[in-house]
C-alpha cells in the first residue's frame, strides 16, 4: 500500500512525487535540488539526475553572523545554478526532507515562488529504485532578484519572550522527548549543537517533527491525519504558532506541515532555537 497522498488534499499545492519528478527531469524550466547536510555521503553518492546540490551549512547559512543566507547570497546561488523566476525549484533531501524544508523556508522568505518539495525525498526515491548520478550538472547563468526578507514567516528571541505572557500563541517544540525534557543536550550525532541548559521554553508543547511523516517511505501523512496530530495538542489555525528545534531546520519541516500543508495563517519558525534560548542569560525554561 501506498503511502503516497493525493497532491490536491493538502491547503497549498507545494508537493510533488517522486513519479512527476522523474517524467520531468529533462525539462529545461525545472530545476531540481537536493539538499544535505552531508553531501558526501549523500549528493557525492548518487542523486537525482540533474539536480543540483545546496549545501546545508555552505549555502543557507551564514557562519560568521549564525544566520540565515542573505538576500544577496541566495541570490548568487540560485543565479548560478541556473535558476531564474520563470523556473520550478523542486527541493528534496536526507532525513526525510527536512534540510529540504529549511532551504523552503529560506526561499519565502526572500519571497522566491514557484517552489515544491518531492514527497519522501531521497528516501523514497531510493526505495523505489529510481535513477540516480553521480555526474555534477552544469546550466547557464541567471539573474535572480529576490525580494525583501519576509518577517512574518520568522520569530526572533524578543518575540518569543514576549509570547510566554500572551494567550493565543502555541509554541511547539519539535524536537525529541529527551531534548524536551533536557535529559540530553543535542543528540549524539551533533554534539555540537548544543545549549549551556537542557529543557524547553515555558509553555511549549512536544511535537517531535518526525510525527509528521510516515515511516515506511519518509512521505507527508494525509491532511486529516496531521490536522489531529496538531489540534489534540491545543495547536489550532487560530493561534499564533512558533515552531522551534535546536537549530531551525527541523522546526522549519513543522512550519512548512503547518503552514502549507495545513494551512494554519499565522505561523512562523524560531530559527534562533534552542541553541540560542538555552544559552541565554535569564531567560526561563521548563524541564
Amino acid at each position: 500500500m501506498s503511502h503516497q497522498p493525493e497532491q490536491n488534499q493538502y491547503a497549498a499545492d507545494v508537493v510533488t512525487t517522486t513519479e512527476w519528478v522523474q517524467n520531468n527531469l529533462n525539462d529545461p524550466k525545472v530545476r531540481i535540488v537536493e539538499v544535505d547536510y552531508d553531501p558526501v555521503l549523500n549528493y557525492n553518492q548518487g542523486h537525482v539526475p540533474g539536480a543540483v546540490l545546496f549545501d546545508w551549512k555552505k549555502d543557507l547559512n551564514d557562519p560568521l553572523t549564525r544566520d540565515i543566507v542573505s538576500k544577496q547570497g541566495l541570490e548568487e546561488l540560485l543565479g548560478r545554478n541556473g535558476i531564474s523566476k520563470d523556473t520550478q525549484i523542486i527541493l528534496y533531501g536526507d532525513f526525510n526532507n527536512w534540510f529540504a524544508a529549511y532551504a523552503f523556508w529560506d526561499l519565502q522568505y526572500y519571497g522566491v515562488k514557484g517552489v515544491k518539495l518531492m514527497n519522501g525525498g531521497r528516501k523514497k526515491w531510493l526505495l523505489e529504485d529510481r535513477p540516480l548520478s553521480k555526474d555534477t550538472p552544469s546550466y547557464g547563468r541567471e539573474t535572480f532578484v529576490a525580494s525583501k526578507p519576509d518577517e512574518t514567516i520568522r520569530a526572533y528571541r524578543e518575540q518569543v519572550f514576549q509570547a510566554l505572557h500572551r494567550s493565543g500563541t502555541s509554541l511547539v517544540d519539535v524536537r525529541s522527548p529527551k531534548e524536551f525534557t533536557g535529559e540530553v543536550l543535542a543528540p549524539p550525532e551533533y554534539p555540537t549543537e548544543h545549549a549551556q541548559r537542557g529543557g524547553h521554553i515555558p509553555g511549549a508543547v512536544s511535537i517531535p517533527w518526525g510525527q509528521a511523516v510516515n515511516d515506511a517511505d519518509g512521505t507527508f501523512k494525509g491532511r486529516k491525519e496531521l490536522e489531529v496530530l496538531y489540534s489534540s495538542k491545543g495547536v489550532t489555525p487560530d493561534h499564533d504558532v512558533i515552531a522551534y528545534c535546536r537549530i531551525g531546520e527541523r522546526s522549519s519541516h513543522t512550519w512548512f506541515v503547518l503552514k502549507y500543508l495545513l494551512g494554519y495563517p499565522h505561523v512562523r519558525n524560531y530559527d534562533g532555537s534552542w541553541t540560542e534560548w538555552g544559552n541565554s542569560v535569564k531567560l526561563p525554561l521548563e524541564k
